[in-house]
């Protein structure tokens, strides 16, 4: 029987993050979940990923913290001993115009969605390599290549992971690691749920396709590029934003 394989999925929980690793658990891969809210009910997601035939394993771990990281990964691969997938998701928003932000809020975007990057992906290269092949994505945006007015830090933040990404991949491509990153636009998920009706439709008229995307449509761009249907195609970016940015 062969052996089913494992990803990790950071920021898992709700989500784009939970659509992924939602699409890789149908897709009969073993799931590393990472979480850090204690509000998480891990009890009701663990009985919803058991019905997908998944075995899935939810870590709390900060990934702006480096021993955090190295403590999540050592658990996963102690579980399930090896680690094929890793999707670094987890990002957090701190919006606010430069004039008015705080070094705080800058800080604290950098070091959740860039260097949370970097030390999630310090601790699973070494198995890649070890077993020289492997799959990483990153989520960028697409705020990331244009820009966006209140975001300088979060649009700095994802204009890095696609520097990081396009660097990694050059490094490891010999070992048959493959590196990629997606840059959504506009998804509906919680944070855009709580927006009026008159800021949504402003939002659409951005959009050629003049629509929101879904989680499930980022996760399955996701899931094409883990697959072996992608095998030539790595330190790539791939927008997924309706037509915003072309």
């Amino acid at each position: 029987m062969e052996e089913r394989k494992v990803v990790l999925v950071t920021g898992g929980t709700r989500g784009i993050g939970k659509e992924i690793a939602k699409e890789f658990a149908n897709m009969g891969y073993d799931v590393i979940i990472n979480f850090v809210s204690d509000n998480t009910d891990i009890k009701a997601l663990e009985e919803e990923f058991s019905k997908l035939g998944s075995k899935a394993i939810f870590i709390k771990a900060d990934v702006s913290d480096f021993t955090s990281c190295e403590k999540m990964v050592k658990e996963g691969i102690e579980a399930f001993g090896r680690i094929d997938v890793l999707i670094n998701n987890a990002g957090i928003t701190k919006d606010n115009l430069l004039m008015r932000m705080k070094e705080d809020e800058f800080d604290k975007v950098i070091d959740i969605n860039l260097k949370g990057v970097f030390n999630v992906t310090k601790q699973v290269i070494p198995y890649m390599l070890k077993k020289r092949e492997g799959n990483i994505i990153n989520l960028s945006s697409v705020v990331g290549i244009c820009g966006n007015a209140g975001q300088c830090n979060y649009s700095a933040s994802k204009a890095g992971i696609i520097g990081f990404t396009k660097s990694l991949a050059k490094e490891v491509a010999s070992r048959n690691i493959r590196v990629n990153a997606v840059a959504p636009g506009f998804i509906a998920t919680d944070m855009t749920e709580v927006l009026n009706d008159t800021i949504k439709e402003a939002i659409n008229t951005q959009i050629p396709l003049k629509r929101m995307g879904e989680a499930k449509e980022v996760a399955k761009v996701v899931k094409f590029l883990a697959s072996d249907d992608a095998s030539y195609i790595t330190g790539q970016v791939i927008n997924i934003d309706g037509g915003m940015v072309m």
